[in-house]
């Protein structure tokens, strides 16, 4: 869409269609047509603050569906890496938006993932990734990322129990990778963040409810071992700490 005021009037106009049932309209046109304009810097700074404060209002909405706050969250991903790859926030906006996008983590309860007829939801996933392109951005200050790996320490085991098998461990497990690869957090403050998961699943309850707490533990032991495979090789000495950490944590669940 060569013509600029035209595509920013679309764009803005884009960021309602991520509620849509159709996941034709919702997904393949208007995020794609979203993500393709942030992705090739088509889209001003000054757009760019309006499609942020549609997305963020998108994500306080009642939401039944659970398209458009997932979907929000997905826009919001790609938002946050164009001030990653050309800053234009303050960091006063960097820090609201990090802890935007922990709420959204620690809030979410949808565990949809793909469904036939009606597309992706994915909130978590979605969540996931908001918090990657933050926490990619050396820009963000240190107490922030921190703030984004204990809101997506709440969804490495769901609220409910459910199972996660449309990929999420492994989305999850990216943004803390990441937030090793930074050089700036803590490397012990790394690994009491995985004893934690460790010590949030506890000890196997005794009578009716040991089916959740082993969906718990399996959901534990996927995110550990996905973020174990991200980390083999790796010679930074933060992510080689970690390594050492995840297997450690993995040692005490056997």
């Amino acid at each position: 869409m060569p013509d600029e005021a035209q595509r920013n009037a679309r764009a803005i106009a884009m960021t309602a269609c991520l509620g849509e049932a159709d996941p034709f309209l919702r997904d393949d046109i208007a995020f794609g047509a979203l993500s393709t304009w942030m992705r090739h810097d088509q889209l001003d700074t000054g757009m760019l603050v309006r499609i942020e404060q549609a997305l963020e209002d998108a994500i306080a909405a009642a939401d039944a569906d659970g398209f458009g706050r997932s979907f929000a969250a997905l826009a919001l991903a790609e938002v946050a890496r164009t001030d990653r790859l050309r800053p234009w926030m303050t960091p006063q906006q960097r820090s609201r938006m990090a802890t935007l996008a922990a709420d959204y983590l620690r809030s979410t309860r949808d565990y949809r993932g793909y469904v036939d007829g009606e597309g992706w939801r994915h909130a978590v996933a979605h969540g996931a990734d908001w918090a990657m392109q933050l926490i990619l951005n050396k820009a963000l200050a240190t107490p922030d990322a921190m703030l984004l790996l204990e809101a997506l320490a709440t969804q490495v085991m769901s609220a409910d129990g459910h199972a996660y098998v449309y990929g999420e461990p492994g989305r999850l497990a990216r943004p803390v990778a990441y937030a090793a690869a930074r050089g700036d957090l803590d490397q012990a403050a790394m690994g009491a963040w995985l004893e934690q998961l460790a010590t949030a699943l506890g000890p196997m309850p005794s009578g009716p409810k040991q089916s959740q707490w082993w969906l718990r533990r399996g959901n534990l032991e996927n995110f550990l071992h996905a973020l174990g495979h991200m980390l083999a090789g790796e010679q930074a000495p933060g992510l080689v700490a970690l390594a050492a950490s995840v297997d450690a944590t993995l040692a005490k669940l056997h």
